[in-house]
């Protein structure tokens, strides 16, 4: 059992067309907060990202935002946080926001939030972390990604090691429970040559 003592989530600069996902990211930001887990993440004051910052600022929770500054000077920077780093670069982001965590958490979201959930999905393929990835599928928004990551496993492009990688849940109890619980497997995740 590890000890998380600071979440990385990803999420959308928008709420979604349905109330259910600004409510999920406002029951995992108490419960966040209510567990003394810091919050790390983009530093967004709009969509999902502001949702979350509030809930978790709202129950006197710690929170560190990390934001490009192109972004911040758009103004959708949240002005109050615990901490809010400027950095360069989406990429540079992405590495800090790693670099800050113990286990990531994807709830809904875009191309962006997509594009980090698999990348530190890559990261831990390629060994270069061991930290515990989770998705929470509100309303079974991830569905449709769950049944293309059991495509890549049939079709033999993902091992099913690597695709024990990503936890999943619907609930934010069962989500946290299970990162905490997470072992990595050791040896190599690669596909062998004649292997699937």
């Amino acid at each position: 059992m590890s000890s998380i003592q600071s979440i990385l989530v990803y999420c959308g600069s928008a709420k979604g067309n349905n109330s259910v996902y600004a409510e999920a990211a406002q029951c995992l930001g108490s419960v966040l907060a209510a567990d003394k887990i810091k919050l790390i993440y983009g530093g967004g004051s709009i969509g999902l990202m502001g949702v979350i910052a509030d809930a978790v600022m709202k129950s006197r929770g710690e929170v560190i935002g990390v934001i490009p500054k192109f972004l911040n000077v758009k103004e959708v920077g949240h002005g109050g946080l615990t901490s809010l780093i400027e950095v360069s670069s989406m990429h540079e982001r992405k590495a800090k926001m790693e670099e800050m965590c113990d286990a990531a958490i994807a709830l809904p979201g875009g191309y962006g939030t997509l594009d980090e959930l698999f990348e530190i999905l890559t990261w831990s393929q390629l060994g270069l972390h061991k930290k515990p990835i989770g998705i929470l599928n509100v309303n079974s928004y991830f569905n449709g990604l769950i049944a293309q990551l059991d495509t890549m496993v049939t079709e033999g492009f993902l091992s099913p090691a690597n695709r024990r990688l990503l936890i999943e849940s619907d609930n934010v109890t069962e989500l946290l429970n299970l990162l905490k619980n997470f072992q990595a497997e050791s040896g190599t995740k690669w596909l062998e040559r004649n292997q699937t």
